[in-house]
């Protein structure tokens, strides 16, 4: 089967005052179509940018120096900044941020707002001979109350002319991922989407994506930096450190048999297995001094001498997952 999205050897490096960032480097992944795919990692491993990077909204002063972005059958990275806005955000690659009160502009209506977009990006906005400016703006504000009493918003009927400070913070999300899916995407791309509520709430929030995934056909490529979201909700798994895929392969086979250090050492910190506060000793090093051979040699419980000179290639490990370690090379 051709993967939704498919990511090959994707480094990006951002110029600074300190020479050149190497934010990613030989990053690899693949969605296939119905699946949810959980990128995990450490604050600093570069999830961020390659959201970035594949959306194509890298900051000012970064490059990619080489790769791929693959989505359906298209190199994003040979799109132009207006064919990006023209035919792929919003329209086919949905976004639900991380922070869904800074993503809501406090100032206007939220109906006005997911409006907006749908103006812009649904599939019936560039159909010359297809509804009228009003006609059109009805069924647009249909679509978004049918999506909005599916996300189970209170009084959806309502809901577009209220202010994002007039709902709770589980509720604006809900509203985040209406407007994500407003205009029929192929994929979602959440970052992060349940840090910033309870725990309660991040249940309903998950169950909810879940099924949407499975009501619309979508694939979701859900980021996150906490592996009890993963088991919860995702098919896949692709671990990241120090911008580098370090291990990929179906979730359950990963949890049940992690293969990296690193993956353990991560599977070892959450909740429910750790045995000490301690973590992970050291830090993600820095993009602009990477050490030699594996990146996370200097912080590996089993690190060997040919671990600090030589860099892994991937290589397949018994669980059936691809791990970058020489272990397995």
């Amino acid at each position: 089967m051709t993967p939704v999205l498919s990511v090959r050897g994707l480094k990006v490096s951002i110029r600074t005052d300190e020479g050149m960032a190497e934010i990613l480097d030989d990053v690899g992944l693949e969605l296939e179509r119905g699946r949810i795919l959980g990128v995990v990692g450490e604050s600093g491993c570069g999830k961020s940018t390659l959201i970035r990077a594949i959306m194509g909204i890298l900051p000012r002063g970064a490059t990619v120096d080489r790769g791929e972005v693959w989505f359906e059958g298209e190199n994003l990275l040979a799109f132009s900044e207006a064919e990006l806005n023209d035919q792929v955000r919003s329209s086919r690659i949905g976004f639900i941020p991380q922070d869904p009160l800074l993503a809501l502009n406090p100032v206007f209506k939220v109906g006005s707002q997911m409006l907006e977009v749908m103006r812009w990006h649904a599939p019936d906005a560039k159909d010359p001979g297809g509804k009228r400016g009003g006609e059109r703006r009805k069924a647009h504000v249909a679509r978004l109350v049918s999506l909005l009493r599916r996300m189970q918003v209170p009084d959806p009927e309502t809901a577009l002319e209220r202010y994002p400070h007039q709902f709770s913070g589980g509720q604006r999300q809900r509203l985040l991922i209406a407007a994500a899916l407003a205009c029929a995407p192929g994929l979602v791309i959440a970052d992060e989407p349940t840090t910033a509520l309870d725990v309660t709430t991040q249940h309903q929030i998950l169950l909810l994506l879940r099924e949407l995934v499975a009501e619309f056909g979508i694939s979701l490529l859900f980021v996150t930096h906490d592996f009890g979201v993963v088991a919860e909700l995702c098919d896949d798994l692709c671990v990241i450190y120090a911008g580098q895929t370090v291990e990929k392969g179906a979730v359950q086979a990963i949890l049940e048999a992690p293969s990296h250090p690193y993956t353990r050492a991560l599977l070892a910190c959450h909740p429910d297995r750790a045995t000490t506060f301690l973590g992970i000793p050291g830090s993600v090093p820095s993009p602009l001094a990477r050490p030699a051979g594996c990146l996370f040699a200097p912080r590996c419980a089993d690190v060997r001498p040919l671990c600090r000179t030589v860099r892994p290639p991937q290589a397949l490990a018994g669980s059936g997952a691809e791990v970058r370690c020489v272990q397995f090379a």
